[in-house]
């Protein structure tokens, strides 16, 4: 049987990481309900905005000349992988950097291929793997604010612009509810892909643009290329405190399984200790008697 102090010492170790786990789990709870607060103000706006903005830029083919929805041969990729900066969220983080290397490894293999990590765990895989790493905007999930993102934002489109990279991919976890997060891989730039467009005919369709077809390049076009980055980054940012939530929850649960298999066995130790120390008690008595 498992010496007593042993197992008390595991008991007192295993509640002490149960009341670890319980209080993140509350901290992670009330971070994702601001975070999901955001993200569901945003998903519509920035979804309806997208769907019409790529469906003019198919529409109009050639007749509308943005510099963003430029397609050109694919040779320098940015892939910006999303993950958090602490571990402790279940599989978060490994499923967003599966997915990054499957690109690296498939699609973009032989590619001069930029990683542009948001989130310390993805920063530091990927300069250990000795990756080219921009290292500029990896923290910015510590204050998660529209100005931060519209910079890292901004410099993907001016790479794409200046045809530093020919293409942009967003890798992030999309925040369906709580326990579940869904890995997407997205085309940020070039954009015009006619991609959850809500109208299969929508070549067809006449647009009237109003102030002016600059206008649309020059100031909402930008803007709209912006909140879909930001978008993303929301998306991963609640994903993240879900899936903490949900794994400290499967951790506190797990402990307490633990627990009460310790707790077992503690008294059992502790019978099988009182039941030894009445048997030579009793042998001693009869051997006393025998004498």
């Amino acid at each position: 049987m498992a010496n007593l102090k042993e197992v008390k010492q595991r008991i007192t170790s295993v509640t002490s990481t149960q009341q670890i786990t319980k209080a993140m789990k509350m901290v992670a709870a009330a971070k994702l309900r601001k975070a999901q607060d955001k993200i569901l103000k945003m998903r519509p706006y920035s979804q309806k905005l997208t769907s019409i903005l790529n469906d003019v830029v198919a529409a109009m083919g050639g007749e509308l000349q943005i510099a963003y929805a430029e397609q050109r041969p694919v040779e320098n990729v940015l892939i910006v992988p999303m993950t958090s900066d602490k571990g402790l969220c279940g599989a978060f983080n490994s499923n967003t950097m599966k997915a990054t290397n499957q690109l690296l490894d498939n699609e973009f293999k032989g590619k001069n291929v930029t990683i542009l990590p948001l989130g310390k765990k993805s920063y530091e895989f990927y300069t250990k793997r000795g990756s080219q790493v921009v290292a500029d905007y990896y923290e910015v999930f510590n204050d998660v604010n529209f100005d931060s993102v519209r910079n890292i934002a901004l410099f993907a489109m001016d790479g794409f612009t200046s045809k530093k990279f020919d293409k942009v991919v967003l890798v992030y976890n999309h925040f369906k509810n709580v326990a579940t997060q869904e890995i997407t891989v997205e085309q940020f730039l070039p954009m015009g892909a006619p991609t959850g467009s809500q109208n299969d005919d929508f070549t067809t369709l006449d647009y009237l643009l109003e102030p002016s077809k600059e206008y649309i390049i020059e100031e909402l076009v930008p803007s709209a290329l912006k909140t879909q980055f930001y978008k993303a980054v929301l998306e991963s940012n609640a994903s993240e405190h879900g899936a903490r939530m949900t794994s400290m929850d499967k951790a506190t649960e797990n402990a307490n399984e633990l627990l009460k298999d310790l707790k077992l066995l503690y008294n059992r130790s502790r019978q099988a200790a009182i039941t030894n120390e009445i048997l030579e008690i009793v042998a001693g008595a009869n051997a006393l008697e025998g004498t």
